[in-house]
């Protein structure tokens, strides 16, 4: 028996894969050790709400910053390293900066004064509650004539 692994490509939409393909490489070997990426993004529902999950290891709890405004939910997050090295005949410097921006569009139902996250073993949680109303009025029994 053999093990398969499934691996996606690349992680940037088709329109873009062309333009990025070459700057993967070379930021893979060359300077940050890994290629530019997006966390990935979990959305789930349930009866009582809207359960988001970002997979964002190596950030820190003060690196996010999590807006409402209208009918938009913007997460985002933005980290900076910064290294240096003295010798005796030189000093190195090494500057890191990473960030992105995730948008969702959020229902109608979601209560947004109620929505909560936490960030524990390098995942980003969200909850996202339906009001009263919308749990209530989500389901109806058809009678059978």
């Amino acid at each position: 028996m053999s093990l398969r692994t499934l691996a996606k490509a690349n992680n940037y939409p088709s329109v873009f894969s062309d333009f990025f393909e070459p700057w993967n490489d070379w930021f893979k070997d060359g300077l940050q050790g890994k290629a530019m990426t997006l966390p990935k993004v979990n959305i789930t529902e349930e009866k009582d709400g809207y359960n988001l999950a970002l997979a964002a290891p190596g950030l820190h709890k003060s690196d996010f910053h999590i807006d409402v405004e209208g009918n938009m939910l913007t997460v985002s997050a933005r980290q900076e390293k910064n290294k240096e090295e003295k010798d005796e005949q030189y000093t190195r410097m090494e500057y890191n900066y990473s960030s992105f921006s995730w948008s969702f569009t959020l229902p109608e139902v979601v209560m947004q004064d109620k929505i909560t996250a936490s960030y524990d073993g390098g995942i980003l949680r969200l909850r996202l509650p339906k009001s009263e109303k919308a749990i209530k009025g989500s389901g109806k029994t058809i009678a059978i004539n």
